[in-house]
């Protein structure tokens, strides 16, 4: 199977990379479109910024690229917030495949729950193809700031100052705002459920 991690101005994509190796899975870490286009698999995580991130997708032609894949994908993160339409992080249009918009975490009447968001959480699902029943009964890594509210394409949530989408899918898209790539043996499961779906 042909695995491509996408490689964009965003940090932590070495570490899905590794993480699919501990689950025997070898992916490239490409931003060539030829390689993209004929992968198995895409994985789109990354930690950043989102405006800095879209233009460099834009200026790349990536954000179409994406938008243009027909094999499953799998935004982390980052990845999962560029897949939505808007982010209030820089203001910014996004590629909108999840027509939902990206807000920022208000703790404003509670100010003693900190943001990020950062540590480990449970959610609630029910148990699919990405996210099994063990996965859903299990602890997922965060760190965010922003966030996607509960939406037509929610298919698990988590409580942080107010609910919200921890995964999301549409057609051949899945994204998860927690990183399944630093969640143990429960984020390795749902790396191997996107692999095998």
């Amino acid at each position: 199977m042909k695995v491509a991690i996408l490689k964009y101005n965003a940090g932590n994509v070495f570490s899905v990379l590794h993480a699919l190796k501990r689950i025997g899975v070898d992916a490239a870490v490409t931003d060539d479109p030829t390689y993209l286009r004929s992968a198995d698999r895409v994985i789109f995580p990354g930690v950043g910024e989102a405006s800095t991130a879209m233009g460099y997708l834009r200026e790349h032609g990536l954000d179409e690229l994406i938008k243009s894949l027909t094999q499953p994908v799998l935004g982390i993160c980052i990845g999962m917030q560029l897949l939505c339409r808007h982010s209030e992080e820089g203001n910014t249009p996004c590629i909108g495949i999840f027509d939902v918009p990206v807000r920022r975490f208000d703790n404003s009447a509670a100010p003693d729950m900190k943001i990020p968001h950062m540590g480990w959480n449970t959610i609630e699902a029910a148990p699919g193809k990405l996210i099994d029943a063990r996965s859903a009964a299990g602890y997922l890594y965060f760190v965010h700031s922003f966030y996607a509210p509960v939406c037509e394409h929610t298919i698990a949530t988590c409580n942080y100052i107010t609910p919200f989408s921890a995964a999301l899918h549409k057609d051949n898209f899945y994204a998860t705002q927690f990183h399944p790539e630093k969640s143990g043996s429960v984020g390795e499961t749902i790396l191997k459920n996107f692999i095998t779906l």
